[in-house]
């Protein structure tokens, strides 16, 4: 199995991932993610929808905390149908993308997350057949597969037991799920420089790596 797009204390936590992704895989952008667009520094604009979106709710300070994202991405309508994002999933979409560790999220940060949810969106209801508003195991694994993950029958199934409710996976824990394996991913790869597949942690390393997600 593989990790998107890429191919060290105390003797710590050794992870195997395997081989890297044939370049067939989906286009990684430098500093973004497999299909989404790289983190961008422009500036926003009085019409841009994204930043209507994102200023009604925003402190004075320009930043949104996870309860100010839900509310944004409630009223924004992003979920379309299906429904809200949870305080949870914002959570984590918030510490998917905090880079400077505020446990906020600022508008460029913002507009990453905003592109990402869209894609996700799409490979959700690309898989979802019959439309119901959720997917099954296997086309949960589809999804994951289309996004250029290689994992294991393993790894898949104990994503399913996460994040399946009766069977099913509902369009908000396909997200959180999606979050989750992204974020975990770039914190994989910040440490793998050499794209080998495996890395060394310190168990304090580890711990702030994924207790943060």
């Amino acid at each position: 199995m593989a990790y998107p797009g890429y191919g060290r204390g105390m003797p710590g936590i050794q992870i195997q991932m395997g081989q890297p992704v044939p370049e067939t895989g989906p286009q990684v952008l430098l500093g973004g993610y497999p299909g989404y667009p790289a983190y961008s520094d422009s500036y926003p604009s009085a019409s841009d929808p994204m930043w209507t979106y994102f200023s009604a709710v925003a402190g004075q300070d320009g930043e949104v905390d996870a309860e100010e994202l839900q509310r944004c991405l409630t009223q924004s309508g992003i979920s379309g149908t299906y429904s809200p994002f949870s305080l949870e999933t914002c959570r984590l979409m918030i510490a998917m993308l905090d880079r400077d560790y505020t446990g906020k999220m600022g508008f460029n940060e913002f507009k990453e997350l905003w592109a990402a949810l869209n894609a996700w969106k799409q490979n959700f209801m690309a898989v979802d057949q019959d439309h119901n508003g959720t997917v099954e195991p296997h086309e949960l694994s589809q999804a994951i597969a289309a996004m250029g993950y290689r994992l294991s029958p393993q790894a898949l199934t104990t994503i399913v037991k996460r994040y399946s409710k009766n069977g099913r996976i509902f369009f908000d824990d396909y997200v959180a799920c999606c979050v989750k394996l992204r974020a975990l991913t770039d914190f994989f790869r910040g440490r793998d420089p050499l794209q080998q597949g495996f890395v060394n942690f310190l168990y304090d390393d580890f711990l702030q790596g994924t207790m943060a997600i």
